[in-house]
């Protein structure tokens, strides 16, 4: 067992901070919110009053945080944990950010000598909760391995993507296609709708047929249709809009340093911005749905 930081506790970091306390860690917690601390250090965990506070001493430091800057920030500078950790520490950052902050920030830690691991994940608030998500790596191939059996406890895949912001870019590629299944997924039932078809019917048609697709299969987005996804509960819940439009973001700034052609990752950044925009920002990105509906008295 070790001693782990879990720094950013929210929709996401609580419940896998919480994940290592059941496996029987010491998991020192810290986040700018004092209701997340407290909620986790009720279950066992170790509440500590800063960023620095937690990692002090701990064998392993896990970030979870909302973008590049706030990465860049807690890591980096005088005051940031590359200089305050001690050289045997492994760093674990499960941010979604772009890749060069990674890089950036893993340069800065090697200078140290110090492994750190980009592992942004996947799977959800639900497979947060159930331990079930995929780790998606960047880093040294020793980096990965120490990293390995920590991240077993918060997931059941764990992958290798490569170096250094590896794992930042496989991570927005699954987002971006994400994004395009979700909006395309939507766009046909809402047409089955409109001509009759029963939306349960159909999706059970589509799951078995060549449009089958993960979000017919675990989140559906026609109210009613499956239990236990937001779509069900008012679009409550899951994965935000906002921070759809951010992963496409990244996705987009990606495509262009690279020079790659995203046509329809492009056009379900435009879909999802415009839902973001009608004030859907803090609902479910399942909740893109709605935007394919017929206008009333139409």
């Amino acid at each position: 067992m070790a001693t782990i930081a879990f720094i950013g506790l929210g929709n996401m970091g609580g419940p896998m901070a919480l994940n290592l306390v059941k496996a029987g860690h010491t998991v020192r917690v810290f986040d700018l919110n004092h209701d997340a601390v407290h909620a986790i250090a009720e279950q066992g965990a170790i509440p500590c009053n800063s960023s620095c506070g937690a990692a002090a001493g701990a064998e392993v430091v896990i970030t979870m945080l909302p973008a590049g800057k706030h990465v860049r920030g807690l890591y980096l500078g005088e005051d940031g944990l590359i200089q305050t950790v001690s050289q045997d520490t492994l760093l674990i950052d499960s941010s979604t950010i772009d890749a060069e902050s990674a890089r950036v920030v893993a340069e800065a830690a090697a200078k140290r000598g110090i492994e750190f691991v980009d592992a942004p994940v996947s799977g959800g608030t639900a497979g947060a909760a159930a331990g079930t998500l995929t780790f998606i790596c960047g880093g040294s191939e020793a980096g990965f391995g120490r990293a390995r059996p920590i991240l077993e406890n918060m997931g059941a895949n764990i992958f290798h993507a490569g170096a250094a912001g590896a794992g930042q870019v496989a991570k927005i590629c699954n987002n971006m296609l994400l994004a395009v299944l979700m909006a395309g997924t939507s766009e046909a039932l809402q047409l089955g709708i409109h001509n009759g078809l029963d939306p349960k019917v159909l999706s059970e048609i589509i799951k078995v047929s060549s449009g089958g697709n993960w979000t017919l299969e675990k989140y559906n987005p026609c109210p009613d249709v499956m239990a236990n996804v937001p779509s069900s509960n008012g679009y409550q819940g899951g994965f935000m809009v906002d921070l759809m439009c951010k992963d496409l973001g990244l996705a987009m700034q990606t495509a262009t340093d690279s020079h790659s052609s995203t046509p329809m990752g492009s056009l379900a950044t435009s879909l999802f911005r415009l839902h973001a925009a009608k004030g859907n920002g803090g609902r479910d990105f399942s909740s893109i749905f709605e935007q394919f509906e017929h206008q009333q008295g139409k």
